[in-house]
């Protein structure tokens, strides 16, 4: 590409806080059509000064800053290392009105402002059904029982003196775009898809912890993971997937300890299975013979289908990507060049393709995916654009390793209706208009 070209295209960010206190209210009591114009016109109101901006030049490069003929801080001035003060909106955040109850709701990761694939600690998006907890390690412990030779009951020292393996990978809430079922809900992409991080955990293959205690692997072809957190979170995971190897008893988390609200000091990591299988504060692991319908996979986390019927189990996250810039509430300044970026996956293995049309899904282009492309791991991808100042349609179509295709919401809702909140994958569709305003809208 050229210099000019290079140029060309500016980008102003969006603004994530966009709602007054009274307009939460609002949201609150179910009355949400005005969520996309007080965006757009918060958006409206900070896209003058990017302009004036630009008009100044680049003036600063000719003075020098006070940080440039001064001393500066001395080294530890921070023991643990925080953001810039200029990052400090990048964070976390819930959604107005989503939950009535702050222990039991969701925080989502700012993916518009995130780079490459790992999500870092202090933004990986938050789920809790009754809150989180700064537990004592010294007083955590993890039991197995069931079907296995000898009732074990481990702590932490006794797991992390055990040979560790270290695996990236994405989890990502069942939930995720769940309030766009059937229709547009909310205006950014941190809202549409940020139930999604991605983070290199550190552990013991769950496998192994079973076999030392004698596990029956013949009869015991489930597990059931209990958390520690008020709300005892169980889940059934199939015994295949823990034979695997992929299965952890994880402990660390992007090179440190988890998190508290990422389930410190021990959580379970099933690669490739929605979020809430990832039992947190991990507490028991019991072998069984069957699935044990626990209340949190027979009444939540299941797929209302069209007929009325519930289906259960079905946990593996389908492939699905989402274009996190431009992306709703961003604006683009300035017709030319822009580099479309974006977020692919599949818990089904590796991603092996992204297509990218600017065009509402008439054609599509082949995307460059980033390295590492890894099996059950976030992929980066780019698309260098041009943008002529037209009204356009971006999105973002996968295919993983296994041929599966996301498919388009028009495909989806014929197979699954428009009553569910569960396991929506269908193609995020981002609209621009002449002013460069860009918004969340649904193509069939």
């Amino acid at each position: 590409m050229s210099h000019d070209d290079m140029r060309a295209g500016r980008i102003r960010r969006a603004p994530e806080n966009f709602l007054t206190e009274g307009q939460i209210a609002d949201v609150t009591k179910g009355r949400r059509d005005f969520l996309r114009k007080a965006f757009l016109t918060a958006s409206a109101a900070v896209a003058a000064p990017g302009v004036a901006l630009a008009a100044k030049g680049e003036d600063a490069i000719l003075n020098l800053p006070p940080w440039s003929t001064s001393l500066g801080k001395p080294v530890a001035a921070n023991p643990y290392g925080v953001p810039s003060q200029y990052e400090s909106n990048l964070v976390r955040r819930e959604s107005p009105g989503l939950t009535r109850v702050g222990g039991s709701s969701v925080a989502f990761a700012p993916l518009q402002g995130l780079f490459g694939i790992i999500t870092p600690s202090g933004l990986h998006f938050e789920r809790h059904h009754q809150g989180w907890h700064d537990i004592d390690p010294g007083q955590h412990r993890l039991m197995i029982n069931g079907l296995v030779k000898k009732n074990m009951v481990f702590n932490m020292d006794d797991i992390m003196r055990l040979p560790s393996v270290s695996r990236i990978h994405f989890i990502e809430c069942g939930a995720n775009t769940g309030m766009e079922w059937g229709n547009v809900a909310v205006p950014t992409v941190q809202y549409t898809h940020g139930m999604l991080s991605c983070s290199e955990f550190t552990g013991v293959p769950l496998r192994d912890l079973l076999e030392y205690c004698g596990a029956d692997f013949k009869k015991g072809r489930y597990i059931l993971a209990e958390g520690a957190d008020g709300s005892s979170m169980t889940r059934t995971i199939p015994m295949e997937l823990v034979e695997s190897g992929e299965v952890i008893v994880a402990y660390g988390q992007n090179g440190e300890m988890l998190r508290p609200e990422n389930g410190y000091p021990l959580r379970l990591v099933v690669p490739g299975v929605q979020g809430v299988s990832w039992v947190k504060w991990l507490r028991r692991i019991e072998v069984g013979d069957q699935p044990y319908a626990a209340k949190d996979e027979a009444v939540h986390y299941i797929d209302m289908m069209p007929d009325g019927q519930h289906r259960q189990y079905t946990s593996t996250q389908e492939a699905k990507s989402v274009i996190t810039s431009p992306s709703g509430g961003q604006i683009l300044l300035t017709k030319g060049f822009y580099n479309i970026t974006g977020l692919a996956w599949s818990g089904k293995g590796k991603i092996k393709k992204v297509d990218i049309s600017t065009d509402g899904g008439i054609n599509w282009q082949p995307a460059r995916l980033e390295t590492p492309v890894l099996s059950k791991a976030l992929t980066r991808f780019n698309f260098e654009w041009n943008w002529d100042g037209k009204p356009c349609i971006l999105q973002s179509r996968a295919t993983d390793d296994t041929g599966f295709v996301q498919p388009g919401y028009g495909q989806l809702r014929e197979v699954r209706g428009t009553k569910s909140i569960y396991h929506n994958n269908a193609i995020q569709s981002w609209k621009v208009i002449e002013s460069g305003e860009v918004s969340n809208v649904q193509v069939l």
